[in-house]
């Protein structure tokens, strides 16, 4: 008996090393490709029953660098308001939209930096007030230039955006997540480990873009926690990597003339949120 137990014991080492193993290779996105007809764009799908021990579904969208021009890739925003992701993109013609950073649910706006065509359009909130975030929270920033180019980065501080003239849109969510193909260090939070849906955006070493909507709180996804997360967008590979407003929040939206609507299942019983800011990209 005690022989059986131990070979038992080997094998289940055996199995979890083998697990573990599956679980760090690179993932090929191809083998979950949908039906896109967006030049430049493509779709996944992803079903799995056992990553990170649970069932999860993720959306993916693909911008390649092809499919992005100079006045394109937009972050759309409202300022005391709330609107769908959904609302948004139809407003801007989008074939893509992601939602975007954290805002006030009662009173709508930014909780966090935007600026907009070189203008400030909302400042950080104080981590005191209702909705607000933590500075450790906000430590990420989406910026794109003039000439339609994005990149994620490490936020600078906000009166160096506002200073500078080489940004034309600045968002601040976070936490940043990935920054050139390296895990970053996380709060110690629960905000950080527990499992929720969550929005991502990456980029890649080839140069592409992915919007990114992670399920969760539902019979088909679990969710993920921030730790889950990181390891995933490294097995796509991201490069640079930032979290967005996730949770009820989580939605990714297309529209490419054959087939219109929100892709992931977003977990409020309401169904899809009304958000303040969202990443798209227009016709």
């Amino acid at each position: 008996m005690e022989r059986f137990k131990n070979k038992f014991a080997s094998l289940m080492m055996i199995v979890l090393g083998l697990s573990l193993s599956c679980q760090s290779q690179m993932i090929s996105l191809p083998k979950y490709q949908i039906p896109f007809e967006a030049k430049g764009i493509l779709l996944y799908k992803l079903d799995a029953d056992t990553l990170f021990g649970e069932k999860q579904r993720v959306i993916i969208a693909e911008i390649r660098s092809e499919a992005v021009t100079k006045n394109n890739l937009v972050i759309a925003y409202t300022d005391t308001t709330l609107k769908q992701t959904s609302k948004f993109a139809e407003e801007n013609k989008a074939v893509v939209a992601l939602n975007g950073s954290f805002f006030n649910v009662e009173k709508g706006g930014s909780v966090a930096y935007l600026e907009s065509e070189g203008k400030v359009i909302a400042r950080k909130k104080s981590p005191k007030e209702k909705w607000a975030k933590t500075d450790s929270l906000l430590n990420g920033a989406i910026v794109i230039d003039y000439s339609g180019k994005m990149k994620i980065e490490v936020a600078k501080s906000e009166s160096f955006y506002e200073n500078s003239a080489l940004e034309k849109e600045v968002l601040i969510s976070g936490p940043a997540l990935l920054a050139e193909g390296q895990p970053l260090a996380l709060e110690n939070s629960e905000f950080v480990h527990k499992k929720h849906p969550r929005t991502c955006l990456c980029t890649t070493e080839t140069g592409s873009i992915l919007f990114i909507a992670i399920d969760g709180r539902s019979e088909v996804a679990e969710g993920m926690n921030l730790k889950e997360v990181q390891g995933f967008l490294l097995r796509l590979p991201c490069r640079d990597a930032i979290n967005l407003d996730g949770g009820g929040s989580t939605t990714l939206w297309v529209n490419d003339g054959y087939q219109k609507g929100i892709l992931n299942k977003p977990s409020d019983k309401e169904g899809e949120r009304p958000v303040a800011n969202v990443i798209l990209i227009q016709n």
